[in-house]
């Protein structure tokens, strides 16, 4: 199995290609078409492990990845949190005032509309950041830009027109890092978190009761996101992650409790608590 391989989903130069980079200088990169794809490379034994975006301090939580991840197969052995910075990028020679058009992924775009605005040039949706330059340098056309990142145009031989043009200071991503079997530290090696899926059941006040335990035995939930399964209104599974060790006396309680009233319980992962968490001035940006 290529250990020293790992899988993301993009083209060569995305964010999460970036973020594979800083986390596992040593290892490949795997661009994959998919997230499917590339937590299915882990499965097969084409890469050690993927690297998946899961939230966005802008855009929210990532589609899809929450039916995804439980039913994987795969743990969450890690987390990472990068800065996210956009550039502006044309062919060499280009003129920011020639610039008609520019294409990116719509979260990029939504994330820099100051920017495009003043510039008065027409946005255009593209699947991928990454993909969107590659096709700009494909293309030639000096009238037309991508947003993407400093990777991107060092990959494809594109000039930054702009640096770090998004609209929050704080855009910042949460990867998660997937393995094939679990990896969970020491109960007392550090601040740890424990990401975990659960459905409760179908009586009265069964979340309220569900989440009392964590209260009364002092648990910080720090993410608590609802999903619909199978199509069904009437009840929702949820994503949670929690500051704790399943070890710990408080969080072991907690699930105990939270089991009573589950119908479904399933951990994701334990995992180290990424250092972005007690001081976001040491997330790595696009550098």
């Amino acid at each position: 199995m290529p250990i020293d391989t790992i899988a993301f989903q993009g083209w060569p130069g995305a964010n999460s290609d970036m973020a594979c980079r800083q986390v596992f200088p040593d290892m490949e990169t795997l661009p994959c078409r998919a997230f499917e794809d590339a937590l299915g490379a882990v499965r097969d034994g084409r890469a050690g492990l993927a690297m998946i975006p899961i939230e966005n301090s802008v855009a929210g939580r990532v589609a899809d990845i929450h039916h995804l991840l439980p039913h994987s197969g795969l743990h969450i052995i890690g987390e990472y949190f990068q800065r996210v910075n956009h550039q502006l990028m044309a062919v060499p020679g280009a003129k920011l005032a020639d610039i008609r058009q520019v294409h990116s992924h719509v979260h990029a775009i939504g994330q820099c509309r100051t920017l495009i605005r003043s510039l008065g040039i027409e946005p255009v949706v593209h699947a991928d950041t990454a993909g969107a330059a590659q096709m700009v340098a494909e293309r030639k056309d000096p009238t037309i830009a991508a947003i993407a990142s400093t990777l991107a145009a060092e990959l494809n031989g594109l000039e930054i027109l702009r640096r770090d043009i998004e609209d929050a200071e704080h855009n910042t991503t949460r990867f998660v890092i997937m393995a094939p079997e679990p990896k969970w530290p020491a109960a007392d090696s550090g601040p740890t978190i424990t990401s975990f899926v659960f459905e409760v059941r179908s009586v009265s006040a069964a979340l309220y009761k569900a989440m009392g335990g964590f209260a009364t035995n002092g648990v910080n939930m720090t993410k608590l996101e609802s999903y619909m399964v199978d199509g069904r209104f009437a009840q929702a599974q949820f994503f949670a992650d929690v500051e704790g060790h399943p070890e710990d006396r408080g969080v072991r309680h907690a699930f105990e409790e939270l089991k009573f009233f589950s119908r479904h319980f399933q951990i994701m992962g334990v995992y180290p608590a990424d250092p972005f968490r007690n001081d976001p001035s040491q997330a790595p940006g696009d550098d």
